[in-house]
């Protein structure tokens, strides 16, 4: 933390085309007054749900938040060689992923559901995709459980989708706008967040949700474990931080203004101790 304080900026990984989570201002300017280097993007630069709570976290250190936008497997896998701080990008608290990683307190919950195309007709429920091409984010927890090999603490996961034809996508967006070609001309369903299926709908994708969702995931900020200098003190910070943010109604306050519903509250009673993530 003293390095952060030092350079006064807090240097967060998100993903620049994933709304209302976190994307691009198309035509954004970059703000002038500004300590993030050239090669980060200001605040002013991206706009969603992560970047709000990022740019609450950085203020609660009395800095600047800078973001990059690597790819999500590069996230993922950890050795981050300090080229950032933190991930604020809706990342689930998995088991495998608490191999390379530290989680903070989750700031909020999502429900993962499927999309079809909105003329499809041979899918009433999610069963019936078994056997079907189904899109989905690469290395997230949605083609995890299309493969039948997600776990998240605390929760039981009912896998009611089998054998499919999985197409992993760089972004959730990209397997949506593949879908809203047409019904199976590409992919015959995505797995995506709830609010950013529903996002594409409103966005105008001719797209419908297929029955309920399939699984709740809680979404933490996450810090390499590679780190240096020992980044435990940091995580123990940052989890504070969120804690206080929703209790002070920051973190409803902003769920409210990107889904229209409070997806904030239940993660507050998570139980991060639980995790056993340090002695």
């Amino acid at each position: 933390m003293a390095e952060i304080q030092a350079r006064g900026t807090l240097l967060v990984s998100t993903d620049p085309a994933y709304p209302p989570q976190s994307s691009l201002v198309e035509g954004g300017a970059r703000a002038t007054d500004t300590k993030c280097a050239s090669d980060q993007h200001t605040a002013s630069e991206l706009t969603g749900f992560d970047i709000d709570v990022s740019l609450a976290i950085a203020e609660k250190l009395g800095v600047e938040a800078c973001f990059v936008t690597p790819d999500w497997t590069l996230i993922t896998s950890g050795n981050w060689a300090n080229r950032w701080d933190l991930s604020i990008g809706s990342m689930t608290v998995t088991p495998e992923r608490m191999t390379k990683l530290y989680f903070t307190q989750p700031y909020y919950t999502t429900p993962a559901a499927f999309f079809v195309y909105k003329d499809n007709t041979t899918s009433t429920q999610p069963s019936d995709l078994s056997g079907k091409k189904v899109g989905a984010c690469a290395g997230c927890t949605y083609e995890f459980y299309l493969d039948s090999t997600l776990q998240i603490p605390g929760e039981t996961i009912n896998f009611v989708v089998k054998n499919v034809q999985f197409t992993g996508y760089e972004t959730d967006l990209n397997a949506l706008q593949d879908l809203a070609l047409g019904d199976g001309v590409r992919l015959d369903a995505v797995l995506t967040a709830q609010p950013t299926g529903a996002g594409a709908i409103t966005d105008g994708m001719p797209l419908k949700q297929l029955g309920d969702p399939v699984y709740f995931e809680y979404l933490a900020g996450a810090i390499d474990k590679a780190s240096t200098p020992n980044p435990v003190p940091f995580v123990k910070k940052v989890s504070e931080i969120i804690q206080g943010l929703n209790t002070d109604g920051t973190l409803l306050q902003l769920s409210q203004k990107y889904y229209g519903l409070d997806l904030t509250t239940a993660a507050a009673s998570f139980d991060l101790v639980a995790l056993n993530q340090w002695p």
